[in-house]
């Protein structure tokens, strides 16, 4: 599946905060952790990485998630619609929420994570699937490369 060329537009909930994304994306991942699970409302996470110079947002974001260890989450600060997360040991990388882009359907996550914390009904369409988290930058590398390749 070829993806689509960036840029990438999109929005929060309310659309005081606007995205542009001008890069292809680095991998998509569900998360099932409990924390994603919280964050959400739901049973996962949909998150389409970034590298961080290619994600603009306009409108004002709020960071909340403070007491989330090596991770920060910006919400718009009108409707606290998550809009991305950074990891800390990740810097050069943006995780947006899937659900912020236009075109949301067509970033099928490629990973899933925290299977070990999974509702046990959720299904995901996944290549990859982790009980944690890939336990390597060399291995989140790896995927990244599968993915990269995959979307060619």
């Amino acid at each position: 599946m070829a993806f689509p060329q960036p840029p990438y537009e999109g929005a929060c909930l309310c659309g005081s905060v606007q995205v542009r994304v001008t890069a292809l994306p680095l991998l998509t991942v569900a998360c099932h952790c409990r924390d994603c699970q919280k964050l959400s409302a739901s049973a996962y996470t949909l998150t389409t990485m970034f590298p961080v110079d290619a994600v603009s947002c306009t409108g004002a974001l709020v960071r909340g998630g403070l007491r989330s260890d090596g991770r920060a989450h910006y919400f718009c600060k009108s409707c606290l619609n998550i809009v991305y997360s950074q990891l800390g040991h990740a810097p050069e990388r943006i995780n947006l929420r899937t659900s912020i882009l236009k075109q949301a359907a067509l970033f099928e996550p490629f990973v899933e994570v925290m299977t070990d914390e999974k509702m046990p009904w959720a299904q995901v369409p996944v290549v990859h699937s982790y009980a944690q988290v890939p336990a390597s930058r060399d291995e989140v590398q790896s995927l990244m490369d599968a993915y990269s390749e995959r979307g060619r």
